[in-house]
């Protein structure tokens, strides 16, 4: 439990227009949303009637605009809270990055321990 604080301690300090850097000192771009971890979001849960069609409709009709990603990685997203990084290195201009990814925010800048392969790219 502790870990999730010290999570929400680093993504307090992040401001919009930072700039990132993945694991590998790539810079990845420049944070354009800063959204802090909702342990009570709406998390998507097997459908107990009508499993066919209604996933998409149950996100569509509980889901604010962003994260714009798949709904698995949108409730992890919601969960533990995120950063949306405008960037030139993805093809739809923008990528997310879950908190427990932030390895410190130093000088300015957000230092990521993962490599921006591993980021989930916008829809």
């Amino acid at each position: 439990m502790e870990q999730k604080g010290n999570q929400q301690a680093t993504i307090s300090r992040i401001t919009t227009g930072m700039p990132v850097i993945d694991a590998d000192g790539t810079e990845v771009g420049t944070v354009d949303l800063v959204q802090r971890g909702d342990p009570n979001a709406v998390t998507v849960q097997t459908p107990t009637t009508d499993p066919g069609s209604s996933l998409d409709e149950l996100i569509e009709s509980t889901a604010v605009e962003e994260p714009d990603v798949p709904a698995d990685v949108a409730a992890r997203l919601l969960h533990g809270g995120y950063l949306k990084v405008t960037t030139e290195l993805s093809d739809t201009g923008a990528v997310y990055v879950p908190a427990d990814w932030i390895a410190t925010v130093t000088d300015g800048q957000v230092r990521l321990d993962v490599p921006v392969s591993d980021l989930p790219e916008e829809e």
